[in-house]
C-alpha cells in the first residue's frame, strides 16, 4: 500500500545526503523503460499500408500533430515530440499505481520539473519572436506600474501548473491510501476472515483515480503547455 507521507528514500548517491534516491525516481526509470519497449514495439516491422499496432502508433502521432497546430499554429510542428513526451509520460506515471508502484505524479518534484521544462519553452519562444528587449519590455504593459504583477504572474505560471497536476494525483492517492486503511480496520473488526471490505470498493474509487484522472490531467497538463508556448509569440 502506498504511503501518505511522500515517496521513500532507498539511498543516496555517492553517501551524499544531499543527493538522495528515491522511490519516485527508481519508478521513473521503470516509467521511461516501458515506454521505451512501448515505443519500439509499435514502430517495429512498419509497412506502407498501416495496420495494427502500426495503425494505432500513425493515429497517436496524428493526433498528437493535430493538437500541438490547432493550439499553436503550423510553425510550433516541431513541438509535437515534446507533447507526446509529456502525455506519455504523465498518464504512465500516474497509473503506475495499477501495478503497486507509486505513482510518480504524486511527487511535486515531477511535475515542478516539468512545468520549468515548459516555463523556458515559454522564455525561449517570448525572446525567438519578440527579442530581448521587447521580453523585457512586456513587463512592463500595459504600465510600468505593472512590473511587479508581469513578473509575478510570469513566475506563477510552473508553480500552478505543477501543483495542479501533482494536487490532483496526490489527493487521490491520499484518498485511496485512507480509504484502504479505513476498509481494512472495519474488516479487523468485525473479525472476517479475509479483508471483505477491500475486495470492489477499491476497484470502482480506483476507476476514477488512478485512470481517469490520471488521463484528465495529463492532456490537461499537455493542453496548457500548448496554450502557454502558442501565446508567448503574440
Amino acid at each position: 500500500m502506498a504511503e501518505v507521507n511522500g515517496p521513500k528514500i532507498y539511498t543516496y548517491l555517492f553517501d551524499n545526503p544531499n543527493l538522495p534516491i528515491t522511490e519516485t525516481m527508481v519508478n521513473y526509470w521503470i516509467v521511461m523503460v516501458f515506454i521505451l519497449f512501448l515505443c519500439i514495439f509499435l514502430t517495429s516491422r512498419m509497412e506502407k499500408i498501416p495496420k495494427g499496432k502500426q495503425a494505432i502508433a500513425e493515429k497517436f502521432v496524428l493526433m498528437i500533430d493535430g493538437l500541438v497546430e490547432q493550439n499553436m499554429g503550423p510553425s510550433f510542428r516541431s513541438y509535437a515530440p515534446y507533447i507526446a513526451t509529456l502525455m506519455f509520460s504523465s498518464v504512465f506515471g500516474s497509473l503506475a499505481s495499477l501495478v503497486t508502484l507509486r505513482s510518480v505524479t504524486a511527487d511535486l518534484n515531477t511535475t515542478l520539473g516539468w512545468a520549468l521544462m515548459t516555463f523556458v519553452l515559454i522564455t525561449y519562444t517570448k525572446i525567438k519572436y519578440h527579442g530581448l528587449g521587447g521580453y523585457l519590455k512586456g513587463f512592463t504593459e500595459p504600465i510600468v506600474i505593472m512590473a511587479p504583477l508581469n513578473l509575478l504572474s510570469e513566475i506563477a505560471t510552473p508553480i500552478s501548473m505543477s501543483f495542479r497536476h501533482f494536487g490532483n494525483i496526490a489527493g487521490g492517492l491520499v484518498i485511496t491510501t485512507l480509504l484502504m486503511s479505513a476498509l481494512s480496520a472495519l474488516s479487523t473488526a468485525l473479525h472476517l476472515p479475509i479483508p471483505l471490505f477491500q475486495i470492489g470498493i477499491p476497484g470502482v474509487t480506483s476507476l476514477y483515480f488512478d485512470l481517469f484522472s490520471a488521463c484528465i490531467q495529463a492532456f490537461i497538463f499537455s493542453m496548457l503547455t500548448m496554450a502557454y508556448v502558442g501565446a508567448a509569440k503574440d
